[in-house]
């Protein structure tokens, strides 16, 4: 199986067995329902940075995922924080999972992965300022597309359905539509390669709709994680999903084949009777934790759900994370507390109160002051709409005349997506 961003970019997202994914996913998963003290910090983090562990795996997919979280939230994150992540990017537009130092540049030898850029991408485009990265980033993944119209976790990998996921919803997140980015040889789009992934009429019932993370010896397995993963990509959605998302129109078996809404609609049915099995949430697929429940696929599905219109079942899966995930979070850091984030945005759910815990206050508290919160932005937006004009509009206004520098103010994007 691949490397990718997802696996071992975070405990709380994506461990799939691969090389430095066990080594972070090992440290979460057996613990993720204990008490544990938070991880040792690393030594001379660098400014902006979230997170108190070693950032070598995982340093743009989880500033990429607290941006995210906070802007769904209402926050504005600290420029440091902002900057660093833009600081990330290597010449050519990829992003790799951590430069420790960001003025040597990218060489050959520079593991440019799409997970991490596609992430990357989504952050900035919601938090806005940055369109020439988020302009690179895009072009850099289009260039990155396999002949068969999906991604691997770096450029010349093999497809898997998860980088693909990621990446359709980054071209969704900045306007760019999907089905329109087509492989240089043999036009196929994305959709075509995700759903190459997808396990139809021709696998036991309870395995179809369901997707796989690749292909093993030509034979496609149900893989939950993949599935998750797979249904806001095959809906061209990033990782913000919006309440209230409509479910696509029913579709057979066979037509789901070469049908990305309806796909993503049996994949849907498919994770919820899984979910079901379990009491709402997902297992560990970690050798050793089989019978630990996994927090974060269990989030990621709670937003694949909304997605795909499924409200009833994902609020119910959003009901068990209240009152299973404060240790896991805590543990896992600040990607944990933007899936938490993330699922409850998508739910309609409130993440200042969740289970009793106030999610965007514990992710703030993993990096730097944000530059303002919820309640200023109302108060500001309170203050315009009296007729008034904000000290944070004046304050803009007037370094924007100072420095001639016009502001790039990017709205909400949400697909949905990826």
């Amino acid at each position: 199986m691949a490397i990718t961003a997802r696996s071992l970019a975070a405990p709380a997202r994506r461990c799939a067995a691969a090389l430095a994914a066990v080594v972070l996913c090992a440290a979460a998963a057996p613990a993720a329902f204990a008490d544990d003290p938070a991880p040792a910090a690393s030594p001379k983090l660098p400014k902006g940075l979230y997170g108190s562990t070693d950032p070598k795996y995982d340093g743009v997919w989880r500033q990429s995922l607290a941006l995210l979280a906070q802007d769904t939230a209402g926050v504005r994150p600290a420029d440091s924080a902002v900057d660093w992540l833009a600081g990330q990017q290597c010449a050519d537009g990829a992003f790799t999972a951590y430069r420790a130092d960001p003025k040597q540049p990218c060489d050959a030898k520079t593991m440019r992965d799409t997970n991490q850029t596609a992430a990357a991408v989504q952050a900035l485009a919601a938090v806005g300022g940055h369109a020439d990265a988020v302009r690179e980033g895009v072009s850099w993944l289009k260039s990155a597309q396999n002949d068969d119209g999906g991604w691997g976790s770096a450029a010349g990998a093999p497809s898997d359905a998860n980088s693909t996921s990621v990446v359709i919803g980054a071209l969704a997140a900045t306007g760019t539509k999907p089905e329109s980015v087509t492989a240089k040889k043999g036009g196929k789009t994305p959709y075509e390669g995700l759903l190459a992934f997808r396990l139809g009429c021709d696998v036991e019932e309870k395995d179809r709709g369901a997707f796989a993370f690749q292909a093993k010896e030509g034979k496609l397995a149900a893989n939950e994680d993949a599935t998750a993963a797979a249904v806001p990509g095959a809906l061209g959605k990033g990782f913000v999903v919006e309440p209230g998302a409509h479910a696509p129109a029913k579709t057979s078996c066979g037509e789901a084949a070469k049908d990305a809404r309806g796909a993503a609609g049996d994949a849907a049915d498919q994770l919820v009777s899984v979910l079901d099995a379990h009491g709402h949430h997902l297992m560990s697929a970690m050798p050793g934790a089989e019978s630990q429940p996994d927090v974060g696929n269990t989030a990621d599905a709670v937003v694949a759900l909304a997605a795909a219109g499924r409200a009833d079942a994902a609020k119910q899966s959003l009901g068990w994370l209240r009152g299973h995930s404060a240790a896991w979070a805590k543990q896992s850091g600040p990607a944990a507390y933007a899936q938490l984030i993330l699922a409850a945005h998508a739910t309609g759910g409130d993440p200042r109160d969740f289970g009793g815990t106030d999610l965007v206050t514990k992710l703030n508290a993993t990096g730097p002051k944000p530059a303002s919160a919820a309640s200023d932005q109302r108060a500001d937006k309170e203050q315009q709409d009296e007729g008034g004009i904000s000290v944070w509009w004046v304050v803009v206004v007037g370094l924007a005349a100072g420095a001639g520098i016009g502001f790039l103010l990017s709205g909400r994007r949400k697909q949905n997506e990826l």
